[in-house]
């Protein structure tokens, strides 16, 4: 699934060549693509037709497009008087947002196709059908000024965001009763840090994922959430990462950010701090990756 730094990446290709463009006509192909827009794919074509994208924005690995125009009654209609609405775009683990002339080949799993009023179009392609669309309105956000979807108020602000407060996070982090990846992929604590970026932060840091978060130095948690903030600012710079055709951006370009990965997906080649194989473990049906001898499992007794 793309993290931040990928969906950073969608976000501000979509910025730059859709906010501004309205929705001329909407082609929506079967039914999962808005499985979770309750009224079903009918009615979310409709709803958006003729709307302009006034933003796009993100919060940890959530993409939503705020828009302003035919429809501007609806979000009152919904209970947040004047708040407006947004179309979140879930990219789930395959989803892309392709903006392309309108005779270029469709691709085979483009469930979504908007005409912009500039003569292009925006196109959502999912092989896996996981990601899709839903129209949402918007209200207050809980963690500072502005609004976010109604269905994310309960996700935290992410280490990019200036909401971000580092102190609080580290606070409550320690106050968690885990195991500290856990603690570092919870999205209600912090968003945006997925098992690759998480993994790298570890190994920059030092520790282990398995170390519990009560027992960590305030130092210690405060160390792990700045080499994750810093390790996804370099992957944004390059573009994310990409370890198949399926991420890429609004042009169809890869990230490259995998070239520089020091943990996730290296098991049994030398950790490039100290020569050590790394290793693989199972971690919340997915995998971990960490150097035996920089980040020491934490010892358990046995009773």
């Amino acid at each position: 699934m793309p993290e931040l730094p990928e969906v950073e990446v969608v976000r501000r290709g979509v910025a730059t060549h859709v906010v501004g463009r309205a929705f001329t006509e909407v082609h929506l192909s079967g039914h999962r693509v808005a499985r979770r827009h309750v009224a079903g794919p009918l009615d979310l074509a409709d709803r958006l037709r003729g709307q302009s994208v006034s933003a796009a924005r993100r919060r940890g690995k959530y993409l939503w497009l705020e828009l302003s125009g035919a429809h501007d009654g609806a979000a009152a209609a919904d209970g947040v008087a004047g708040s407006g609405e947004a179309l979140v775009i879930h990219l789930g683990m395959s989803g892309q947002l392709l903006v392309e002339a309108p005779d270029a080949p469709r691709e085979k799993h483009a469930h979504a196709v908007f005409d912009l009023s500039d003569g292009r179009q925006l196109r959502f392609v999912d092989q896996r059908t996981f990601g899709g669309l839903q129209l949402v309105p918007l209200t207050d956000d809980p963690f500072g000024p502005g609004t976010v979807p109604a269905i994310i108020t309960h996700i935290a602000p992410d280490p990019l965001e200036a909401a971000f407060d580092q102190h609080s996070v580290s606070r409550a982090l320690r106050r968690r009763h885990t195991q500290l990846k856990r603690a570092l992929l919870d999205q209600s604590l912090v968003s945006g840090i997925g098992n690759i970026y998480a993994d790298e932060a570890l190994w920059r840091a030092r520790l282990h994922g398995e170390r519990a978060t009560e027992k960590l130095s305030s130092a210690a948690v405060r160390d792990v959430l700045g080499h994750a903030t810093e390790v996804m600012t370099e992957a944004l710079g390059r573009g994310g990462t990409s370890f198949d055709s399926l991420y890429v951006d609004v042009n169809g370009a890869s990230g490259y950010f995998e070239r520089s990965l020091n943990a996730y997906g290296r098991q049994g080649k030398p950790c490039r701090r100290c020569g050590t194989l790394m290793v693989r473990e199972s971690f919340m049906n997915r995998s971990s990756f960490s150097c035996p001898r920089c980040q020491r499992r934490p010892f358990v007794r046995v009773r």
